[in-house]
């Protein structure tokens, strides 16, 4: 399945994991590798192609990241992207230096049409740029591909020994022609077969699973999320009534979840599952306390007691399953990359030693979006599946300061009303991911002839490909009209309702 897989080494770009998105929308496989991984250990991955990112860095500064200049000489076709390119043109003994003109943003480019990497697209459009360095002499043997007004070498190639270079980012959707460009490389010029499918993915997840898992018996944390759901069903699929699920209620769920879980898991998929309320322990331990990383970090050690304890009266059991995503390794840097670490990911390195489990992360060379696709294959209903993504801690981390029953009871019907009508709107599958915030702040407010002095909710929807960044979404004003006349009318508690209309950066998607 993976013969026809693409190596990205990573040398520090934020827009790493998009070009393995990229890779992927062309059906390709593909993984990021730390950029110390040896030619001998690439050799043996036996790559169809071999993509250097961008990075932060200038080739020819003290402790910059470079590679082993061998990497040009594998016969195996190579793209490289901004400080990728530098890095080739300065490694082939060519010439980088500062640019007295840095460009930052959309930049018209135009290209040498005659190049296989630019073979059909347009001559002259827009392409993202983010550099202060550029080449100023290609290698010998190479020629200049393209130009922009700042950057007489906007990209450069060999096309003997296969070897291109843009500055630019053609993995960003601000590349007019990006994905044009990448698929040249991949299906042109490394001849890559297009054939990461996902039901060949679920073929060799399944027995991969039975051979890993032989006779013993799989726990899993099923949530009710995307992950947890599709990472059970998949298991579930391989090795059946061997798979034992533990649902935790928290107190801290969305209005009707466990119910929603246990009707879904239980009824429909007839899975071993064991709903545990838990509810009353949580909330105990978090009364009184307004930290929001206190808040998590007691949270999730209670989800792992109660969990541990459950987990015990199976006497067979010998794995962990977790719904760890791609993306989550990345940002935990637990594939040892340049990448800055963002957060220590729940699902990652969190497992208590004395448990003696082996994890099973059957979702963990995916992306969100795959795994949606993954879990439609696998039959689970678009309530599920189509689901946006919701915190660990729950609505703990959407109760500013400290949380109690009556804040959590208030906060669950303002957020159902909100999701309720972004369905009702046709709008909720247009939004990345939409939540209420319930502000523990009061304000004065009149219904009817009597004064009120309740609660403030604060609707949060956003827009994003990888939540990297994202945008606020522009709601209909009056559909949050007709929002925020239910939520104050039905509520009881809130009296007020704001619109968060933040971006990422400066903000973050959740409040805490």
């Amino acid at each position: 399945m993976k013969q026809n897989k693409v190596v990205v080494l990573d040398f520090g770009s934020q827009y790493t994991k998009l070009i393995l998105r990229r890779i992927r929308e062309h059906h390709i496989y593909s993984e990021i590798v730390p950029i110390n991984t040896t030619v001998e250990k690439i050799r043996e991955m036996a790559p169809a192609a071999i993509i250097l990112s961008g990075g932060p860095r200038s080739v020819y500064e003290e402790g910059a990241f470079h590679a082993d200049p061998e990497l040009f000489s594998m016969g195996i076709p190579v793209l490289g992207i901004c400080y990728g390119m530098q890095l080739m043109a300065h490694l082939l003994n060519g010439k980088v230096a500062a640019s007295n003109d840095r460009e930052y943003g959309r930049a018209t480019a135009k290209f040498r049409t005659d190049s296989p990497l630019f073979q059909g697209i347009k001559a002259e459009s827009v392409a993202w740029m983010s550099h202060g360095d550029k080449v100023e002499a290609v290698p010998p043997g190479f020629r200049a591909i393209a130009e922009t007004d700042t950057t007489p070498i906007a990209a450069m190639e060999n096309s003997e020994k296969r070897l291109y270079a843009v500055q630019f980012h053609p993995e960003v959707t601000h590349t007019e022609m990006g994905q044009d460009i990448l698929k040249n490389f991949l299906i042109n010029i490394a001849r890559i077969d297009p054939d990461w499918q996902m039901g060949s993915f679920v073929d060799a997840e399944i027995s991969r699973i039975r051979e890993i898992v032989g006779n013993g018996t799989v726990i899993c944390g099923l949530s009710g999320g995307v992950d947890s759901s599709v990472a059970a069903a998949l298991i579930h699929r391989a090795i059946g009534d061997q798979l034992q699920c533990i649902f935790v209620d928290h107190g801290l769920l969305r209005k009707n979840e466990k119910h929603l879980v246990i009707e879904t898991f239980t009824r429909q998929f007839h899975f071993n599952l064991k709903a545990v309320d838990g509810s009353e322990t949580f909330l105990n331990r978090l009364s009184g306390i307004s930290d929001p990383e206190e808040k998590r970090k007691i949270i999730g050690h209670t989800f792992i007691e109660v969990f541990e304890e459950e987990a015990r009266q199976f006497d067979n059991a010998r794995f962990l399953a977790q719904g760890t995503l791609y993306p989550d390794v990345i940002e935990s840097a637990a594939h040892g990359g340049t990448s800055v670490t963002i957060k220590s990911h729940h699902n990652v390195g969190g497992l208590p030693a004395h448990m003696n489990l082996k994890l099973l992360e059957p979702l963990k060379e995916l992306f969100k979006d795959e795994v949606r696709e993954l879990g439609r294959l696998l039959g689970l209903p678009e309530e599920i599946v189509g689901r946006h993504p919701f915190p660990g801690p729950g609505l703990a981390v959407r109760i500013p300061g400290a949380v109690d029953r009556e804040k959590i009871a208030i906060l669950q019907e303002a957020d159902d009303i909100f999701i309720e009508m972004l369905h009702s709107a046709g709008l909720y599958d247009e939004i990345a991911q939409a939540f209420a915030v319930l502000i523990p702040v009061k304000t004065v407010g009149v219904m009817g002839d009597f004064r009120t002095y309740e609660y403030i909710a604060a609707l949060r929807a956003v827009k994003s490909e990888d939540f990297m960044t994202a945008d606020w979404y522009p709601m209909p004003h009056s559909l949050l009209a007709d929002i925020s006349a239910r939520i104050v009318n039905e509520v009881k508690g809130i009296n007020r309702v704001v619109y968060d209309i933040t971006s990422k950066p400066p903000g973050t998607v959740e409040w805490e």
